[in-house]
């Protein structure tokens, strides 16, 4: 019979062992801390929920990462959570069901079938803010604002933007009446720049209107992409021109907000097009190939609840902000080592210190003081004069 190695875990499936897990949970607070300054309230989803629910308006982006189960009580499918934002916005749209802005954010495992890509995890630690109930730039403005003031406290170093509006080749598709696969082929396209493809799929379409889609392909810089865009695409229709309206006063804004922040538009980077109805943003920093933030506007998301509502929000994985930001935390506070003892004055004393807020460690039957260490201790309990008192431990 073979053996079984019963500690091993799947692929991309990892513990966090201390003192790392105080760190991510230190980490944790402090970045929830900072969403509650920004008016933004906490929030709890379930781990695992019917699938309709969780694939609302993501599922193209979301089917294939989502692990699946039949619960037995209704034989229907379940679904554990892949991305949390689906779950907020059933809660805005149809627990919450407030009229103004509402600002939600939330922090939880979320547990992915397949990984974003081949050197991440399948199961983040997502944290993440999303504001509902306004449509307009200001919004998209506060909400990149709150992620690069969280990128910023945990010190993640040499922070570039990506900007990017969904808007602009979604109007312009619809223009050109590309069908769902014509649409969805032109966009595979686009995301690998392959300029031949591009060519050959925009063959047949009105002349204007194939000459802007190929330029998409091309439109990635910095802020003189934006006005460059203004010439290339001023015969696309109307909602492609506001759509590249509310991308320069986002971009406008951050850089009045962040004179010192690099931004990088790409008006052919449609990620999350499925899901996305508006401005899309990630964060980057150098030597590492995945976004570690990312977010952007997906309106109507609610619909599916019973109520539409504008809708824009960033993510970002927890573990990795903490690996690669910069910030230091408290370190662990070291304990008071008490002895394996039955005595009342000394369960007071404990109890006493515990409330004061020491970490106090109580042996157990047959532990000594050489065994205080290793509980993280560098002081002991001791009777001296009819009292316990805290002393160092002995050399």
């Amino acid at each position: 019979m073979a053996t079984v190695d019963r500690w091993l875990l799947p692929d991309g499936i990892e513990e966090v062992l201390p003192p790392e897990a105080a760190r991510i949970e230190a980490a944790r607070r402090q970045v929830l801390d900072l969403f509650q300054r920004w008016g933004y309230e906490f929030v709890v989803t379930p781990h695992i929920e019917y699938l309709e629910s969780l694939l609302t308006g993501a599922a193209q982006d979301l089917d294939l990462r989502t692990f699946k189960v039949t619960d037995p009580y209704s034989g229907r499918l379940m679904g554990f959570r892949a991305d949390i934002t689906p779950q907020v916005a059933r809660i805005d749209a149809h627990t919450l069901r407030r009229e103004g802005p509402s600002r939600l954010c939330y922090a939880g495992s979320v547990l992915h079938a397949q990984p974003r890509a081949l050197s991440t995890s399948r199961s983040p630690i997502q944290l993440g803010a999303e504001l509902y109930g306004d449509a307009s730039p200001a919004s998209d403005v506060e909400v990149i604002s709150l992620m690069l003031d969280t990128l910023d406290l945990a010190q993640v170093p040499d922070v570039h933007m990506d900007l990017g509006h969904v808007g602009i080749y979604r109007g312009l598709a619809r223009a050109a009446g590309l069908s769902g696969e014509a649409e969805q082929n032109l966009f595979d396209a686009l995301q690998r720049k392959a300029m031949d493809e591009i060519a050959a799929l925009t063959e047949g379409l009105p002349e204007g209107l194939a000459s802007m889609l190929r330029a998409l392909a091309e439109l990635s810089g910095g802020r003189e992409v934006l006005e460059l865009a203004q010439a290339c695409l001023v015969e696309a229709p109307g909602d492609v021109h506001a759509a590249l309206d509310d991308l320069m006063a986002i971009a406008d804004e951050l850089s009045v907000r962040y004179p010192e922040l690099p931004l990088y538009f790409d008006l052919g980077e449609l990620r999350g097009y499925h899901y996305h109805s508006g401005v899309v943003f990630a964060a980057f920093m150098p030597g590492v190939g995945q976004s570690i933030a990312q977010g952007g506007r997906y309106d109507g998301i609610g619909a599916d609840f019973g109520r539409a509502r504008p809708a824009t929000g960033f993510s970002t994985d927890l573990k990795t902000l903490v690996s690669l930001g910069r910030l230091v935390l408290d370190e662990p506070a070291q304990g008071i080592w008490a002895p394996d003892s039955h005595d009342v004055y000394l369960w007071q004393a404990v109890q006493r210190l515990r409330r004061e807020g020491q970490r106090v460690v109580q042996a157990l039957p047959g532990q000594v003081d050489a065994d205080a260490p290793e509980a993280g201790c560098d002081r002991r309990l001791v009777l001296s004069e009819g009292r316990w008192q805290i002393a160092p431990l002995a050399p």
